[in-house]
């Protein structure tokens, strides 16, 4: 799992009155609302890497026919105790067979990276109070699952028989 700083990531949100427009240059990665996209996607360039912030209460298929077009799917938790994003990145990765980058925001505390792990985020921007060495250590916690995961159909344990 890679472990965003959100001083240095290199997806941009837009900003400001007139929303997003295309860029000829597609060096600056835009992040976009699921508001900005919907108002661009019909003349939104396909070659310009683009990502998308979708909030956990949105109906993950009604993005289903854009997948293809984004490089990542930004999925919000706004409280660590609510897990709809979870259901939304498993969906993403198995359903819709996505295989874009699926990235956890807002309250990502360390306790939830194995699970997103599992689930199919690959990617997470911790709250601004979490130990980055602390999540990179609790990825390995547990080495096999009783059930599989979006990486992997069968259980961990079943694959090393």
């Amino acid at each position: 799992m890679k472990f965003i700083d959100p001083h240095h990531d290199q997806w941009h949100r837009v900003v400001g009155e007139d929303g997003p427009k295309p860029d000829p240059d597609p060096a600056p990665r835009l992040l976009l609302t699921l508001e900005q996209w919907h108002a661009v996607r019909d003349h939104w360039p396909a070659e310009l890497p683009t990502a998308v912030e979708v909030p956990n209460d949105h109906a993950i298929e009604d993005l289903a026919a854009d997948l293809p077009r984004l490089a990542l799917v930004v999925l919000q938790f706004p409280k660590w105790v609510d897990g709809r994003a979870y259901s939304q990145a498993r969906l993403l990765r198995t359903r819709y067979r996505y295989a874009g980058e699926i990235r956890a925001s807002g309250e990502v505390l360390v306790d939830m990276v194995l699970l997103l792990a599992r689930c199919g985020f690959d990617a997470a921007q911790l709250r601004a109070d979490q130990d980055l060495d602390a999540a990179r250590r609790a990825l390995s916690f547990f080495p096999g699952h009783y059930q599989g995961d979006t990486a992997h159909a069968k259980p961990h344990f079943a694959e090393a028989r």
